[in-house]
């Protein structure tokens, strides 16, 4: 096999190595159009994982990386002049230059072809020419733009502006520093990676810069504050000189120096496609991650790791790559979600630098959702505790089961049963599946439970089985239910959600086909304009001013019944493309009137109903708007939009907001992963200060817990959980061993308030060995 490397920075190098040490008789050519010594930035980090699978597929480059790597375990994050530390992480960095160096020396003694300061060919004569072509030719990949229509690559752009310097000294953490300038908020990245002087030993974990070493620095903010601190006009000494100034206690008054370094913005690269033909991408050229969770380096050599061992696995090139592709896939995508989680955070660090310091540590280190509070509690238990007692924990108890008031209303825990349509009423009226499915679901723990959407009436309702609250009948029905809850789970309350379908009404029971209209028995829809939801959906009539009024009146007679039938609490339900939501976004409101076009306009309806609505809902009981914060549709309901949205519910009375996205449009493109909904509800929350319910992809309580101690959340809404498990908080609170005020087993249930014993796990004990 005739293998050409194009680019030769740590992935491709290491995959060229790798191919020639499992087979010499292998010609491996690499493309390098720098000098050997030429490298942008300074240090590298390498995860444990990544090592690990380094010292198996060989054993002298892990070596050589051994002996270089600088390690460490804690990480300062300096707020408002106070460090505050947490341990146990576990890091290794060397310089990125002794990397390639060792590369290098590992691919000439195995015989592979390094070509420096030298442009490969084009890729097309590669391919004709090698048996295998690697494109490994970073982010600005020559190759990816060569083949676009094949690979089909996204490139963003985000909203920072950073430079790679370092400083001659090692520091002993990795450090997070923030400063607060008259220009805006910019922040420093630090870690070291080499080491101090031999026979530099100190005793204790020194305070000051230590003797020798060298770190890598990175300065980081947003784009309009570079620009209001004039670093555009300023050349690169300059550039140096003020940085270091600016940091100058996290550098202990000593300067910075470059390599070359630029100020740039950090590009997000996806592509569709990684390979074409003979030719694969890897590294930088088929995907990025941003450079706050170390991991583009790792990532190119994982990918270099897991295309040779496809290779080895598979007799053909193209089951080979199908392969690799098959396996890197997922890996790259959930390191890009965690990547952009802490993109996003430190893009929108202002809005968390009011929060007390040892949250905002919390915060940041659990910014991109992989590192959680139960992973910290075993990494660095003092740390976590600290920050447990300044929000405000009991000794032992969880942050789920904190209480949290609404108005007149004080939840025991912050776990919700979301709303769930169940499709099972007959003529609206709840019925014993209700009873059981709210009733077991109260049972089980939670501080609140949700209604499904109840419908205002008939013609609101999104299918034939949804329950309403437009009839005396239906209210008694309810009223069973809360009653139930009320007399058998005390200490749980239970709320109503009310809604109206707009156009997506008149469908077919989820599981009959989602979405699709009914066959027969068929009822006009009303909606903001009259735009259809999807292909082969009824086209709604716009509603009048007349029929407006009416709307809003079903709203209040619905919620007075829901006051009758001992609601705790009543959310209005803007989200989600049904009829309040319908008149939010710009993509299905298209009037002219007063109740369309510019925001407010659009929200004049929605706010018309939930002052009426609030008039007659009991003063002691709260009431929360769920709203979709975003529509994953070009030109619908942005990130910002979705702040004003809320501040508006807030500023009529709203007690907290919902914040859930999308469902708006058939078109839309959500961008799924785990709480992958949550940084919208974290954004309404420090801009505006109301309460918020987080909801979307929140599986576990290590997740409610973590999104609660860092204040991204004051209540996390569990949905899929809840079917899959009615007694979720319990079970929770019994893994976590916590038992208290903030959750309660029922007397009938209290046996089981503890784990079942299973099958035995562990292995005999070995025989004692008897020496000769």
């Amino acid at each position: 096999m005739r293998v050409a490397v194009i680019g030769g920075g740590p992935g491709g190098l290491y995959a060229a190595a790798l191919l020639k040490r499992l087979d010499p008789a292998r010609e491996v050519t690499v493309w390098e159009r720098n000098a050997p010594d030429d490298t942008f930035g300074f240090g590298v980090v390498l995860s444990d994982e990544t090592l690990g699978g380094i010292e198996h597929a060989d054993s002298v480059v892990y070596a050589a990386l051994k002996d270089e790597f600088v390690r460490w375990d804690d990480i300062d994050i300096v707020h408002r002049g106070v460090c505050h530390t947490s341990g146990g992480h576990g890091f290794a960095a060397l310089g990125r230059r002794r990397l390639l160096q060792i590369l290098h020396e590992r691919c000439r003694s195995l015989g592979v072809d390094l070509r420096f300061r030298t442009e490969a060919p084009h890729p097309d004569r590669l391919s004709e020419s090698y048996d295998l072509v690697i494109a490994a030719d970073g982010v600005h990949s020559g190759t990816r733009e060569a083949y676009a229509e094949v690979f089909r690559p996204s490139v963003e752009e985000h909203r920072c502006r950073y430079i790679w310097l370092a400083a001659d000294f090692a520091f002993d953490a990795f450090r997070f520093e923030i400063a607060e300038t008259e220009h805006g908020v910019m922040q420093l990245h630090g870690y070291p990676f080499s080491r101090p002087s031999p026979d530099h030993h100190p005793s204790t974990r020194p305070s000051g810069p230590q003797s020798q070493g060298a770190s890598t620095v990175i300065v980081e903010m947003r784009e309009e504050v570079w620009r209001a601190a004039g670093f555009p006009e300023l050349d690169t000494p300059e550039t140096i000189e003020r940085c270091a100034k600016i940091f100058a206690d996290a550098l202990h008054g000593l300067p910075l120096r470059s390599n070359r370094s630029t100020w740039t913005t950090f590009r997000t690269v996806v592509n569709e496609r990684w390979s074409h033909g003979n030719l694969v991408l890897i590294g930088d050229a088929a995907h990025t991650a941003h450079f706050s969770i170390g991991s583009g380096t790792k990532l190119a050599v994982e990918d270099a790791l897991a295309l040779v061992a496809c290779l080895e696995e598979h007799t053909s090139l193209r089951e080979a790559l199908a392969a690799y592709e098959q396996e890197r896939r997922p890996v790259v995508a959930s390191t890009q979600r965690a990547a952009r989680a802490s993109l996003e955070w430190f893009e929108n660090l202002g809005l968390y630098l009011g929060q007390p310091g040892r949250q905002f540590a919390f915060n940041l280190l659990t910014r991109s959702r992989r590192v959680t509070h139960d992973n910290l509690r075993l990494r660095d238990a003092h740390f976590t505790e600290t920050v447990e007692r300044d929000f405000g924990c009991p000794p032992g108890t969880p942050p789920m089961f904190t209480p949290f008031r609404l108005r007149g209303l004080t939840l025991r825990n912050r776990v919700v049963v979301s709303p769930m349509d169940m499709y099972s009423a007959v003529d609206g009226v709840p019925g014993d599946f209700h009873l059981v499915h709210l009733g077991a679901r109260a049972l089980g723990g939670a501080g609140l439970v949700m209604t499904e959407m109840v419908c205002v009436s008939a013609e609101g309702r999104i299918t034939p089985g949804c329950a309403g609250l437009y009839t005396g009948r239906q209210g008694e029905a309810w009223r069973r239910i809360t009653d139930f809850v009320h007399r058998q789970a005390p200490g749980t309350a239970i709320g109503v959600q009310l809604g109206h379908s707009g156009r997506k009404g008149s469908t077919k029971l989820m599981w009959e086909g989602m979405d699709e209209p009914l066959e027969e028995g068929n009822w006009p829809l009303v909606a903001a304009s009259p735009i259809r939801y999807k292909a082969g959906s009824q086209t709604p009539r716009e509603l009048s001013r007349a029929q407006l009024t009416d709307i809003r009146e079903q709203f209040v007679a619905a919620a007075w019944r829901a006051a009758r039938s001992s609601f705790d609490l009543l959310e209005l339900h803007c989200a989600h493309g049904y009829l309040l939501s319908g008149f939010l976004s710009p993509l299905t409101n298209h009037r002219t009137d007063v109740y369309g076009g510019t925001l407010a306009k659009r929200l004049r309806f929605p706010l018309e109903v939930f002052d009426a609505v609030r008039s007659v809902w009991p003063e002691e009981r709260p009431m929360t708007v769920r709203i979709s914060a975003t529509d994953w549709a070009e030109g619908g309901t942005t990130a910002e939009e979705a702040v004003e949205i809320a501040r508006a519910f807030a500023a009529h009375g709203a007690d907290a907001i919902d914040v859930s996205t999308g469902q708006v449009v058939d078109e839309e493109r959500p961008a799924f992963g785990r709480s992958y909904q949550t940084p919208f509800a974290d954004r309404i929350r420090q801009e505006i200060g109301i309460p918020v319910i987080a909801v979307g992809a929140i599986s576990s309580w290590d997740d409610v817990n973590s999104l609660i101690l860092a204040g991204r959340a004051d209540l996390c809404a569990l949905a899929r959980p809840h079917l899959y498990d009615p007694h979720w908080t319990l079970h929770a609170a019994a893994e976590q061993e916590y038992t208290g005020p903030g959750v309660t087993w029922p007397a009938p249930y209290r046996a089981g308030s503890r784990r079942p014993q299973t099958g035995r796990t562990d292995a005999p004990k070995p025989r004692l060995t008897l020496g000769g």
